[in-house]
């Protein structure tokens, strides 16, 4: 049985080909049997039946976290963990009649095979693509391995050409942040953190880099909107700004709570640093701002974050879909959390006007710079 251990959105990704036998549920099997010899309807095919049951059983649970997911969707949510992922290298979008056209990147995969802008996607590998196929299984069946040859078919024109291409994969990146300075005070910098990602811990080493070299001397990150993500990315997000301190403690159902400590003289524990949050700031993401809150290291700025305090371990099945099933819980030893119905309360609470675009920017130019 293949085995790989991750972490992920809010907690735990665990990979793991995994089946239950039949035997094991027998009133489930009874009620199949029922069903489809007696049902006017002919029974849905496979897999949507079975898609159905697993369902069914997760909602029981009654836990908004343990959850099933298609093929496309987990595919997707990987990649965007991992920072990167195997793709032709071309954005995706849909005209008014929902046809899917391709845009390729300068000098990717698909730009270097000849597709050219507006190209109508209508074949991946032999199976059509309609207005009817649903974005997630369009990217899923685009996107697989570094190096594997897709065959996409195209429409081109006003005369619609059909043309085929052969495509080798490459490494597109997918960046988890991105920068640059504040169009109202170039003396700070802002760090977009959109998902906690594999690549966050690099990326924003490389973003305060840039950004210093470009005469910033304050830093925000910016976490509005940011759901979470890697577990341990945030661990490592958070010890990046830290000298010391307790980041989280974690435990698992009849174990032992583990604290995650972050090590001195974190590399950027010097930095002059605000965090900007929101409602939707959730999981890792708020184990980043709330280390840095808990640890007196950074101003949090902005309205209470989402309250996210579970982990969840990711089962992958055999067909490419999976089970996120809620495992453990994490919390700040040094404050409360969640708060409520919410998350993390702002050393600075900011209106949703105040907090919203580039407004949100200029009331940390405000805080810090006195202007």
């Amino acid at each position: 049985m293949g085995l790989s251990l991750a972490i992920a959105f809010g907690g735990g990704i665990y990979f793991q080909k995994y089946f239950l036998g039949a035997d094991e549920f027998a009133l489930l099997s009874e009620a199949h049997t029922l069903l489809v010899n007696n049902a006017y309807d002919d029974a849905p095919a496979a897999p949507e039946l079975e898609y159905g049951m697993i369902r069914g059983m997760v909602a029981a649970f009654g836990d908004p976290y343990t959850v099933f997911v298609d093929p496309p969707q987990h595919e997707l949510q990987s990649d965007d963990l991992q920072g990167s992922f195997g793709g032709i290298g071309a954005q995706i979008r849909r005209d008014d009649e929902n046809n899917y056209l391709l845009y390729p990147i300068p000098d990717g995969p698909a730009d270097m095979a000849g597709i050219e802008d507006g190209d109508v996607l209508v074949r991946v590998d032999g199976e059509a693509v309609t207005s009817e196929t649903s974005i997630e299984d369009v990217l899923a069946r685009v996107r697989g391995p570094e190096g594997q040859v897709v065959v996409i078919g195209v429409l081109r024109g006003e005369n619609n050409e059909a043309l085929s291409f052969d495509i080798e994969r490459g490494n597109i990146a997918l960046p988890s942040v991105t920068w640059r300075l504040a169009a109202d005070e170039a003396r700070l910098g802002v760090i977009e953190i959109n998902v906690v990602a594999a690549s966050t811990v690099d990326e924003i080493q490389a973003a305060v880099a840039d950004l210093s070299g470009r005469g910033a001397t304050h830093f925000l990150l910016d976490q509005r909107g940011n759901r979470g993500g890697l577990l341990n990315a945030g661990i490592d997000t958070a010890a990046l700004f830290l000298d010391g301190g307790d980041i989280i403690e974690r435990q698992y159902r009849d174990e032992e709570a583990e604290v995650y400590e972050a090590d001195a003289d974190g590399m950027f524990a010097d930095m002059a640093l605000i965090v900007l949050v929101d409602g939707s700031t959730a999981s890792a993401a708020e184990i980043i701002a709330g280390a840095l809150q808990a640890n007196g290291r950074a101003l949090l700025v902005g309205a209470q974050t989402f309250g996210k305090d579970s982990i969840q371990l990711i089962f992958e099945l055999r067909d490419g879909s999976s089970i996120h099933v809620t495992t453990a819980k994490w919390w700040f030893p040094q404050i409360a959390f969640p708060v409520g119905a919410g998350g993390l309360e702002p050393d600075v609470v900011l209106t949703p006007e105040e907090l919203a675009g580039e407004t949100g920017i200029q009331a940390v130019i405000e805080i810090l710079f006195g202007e």
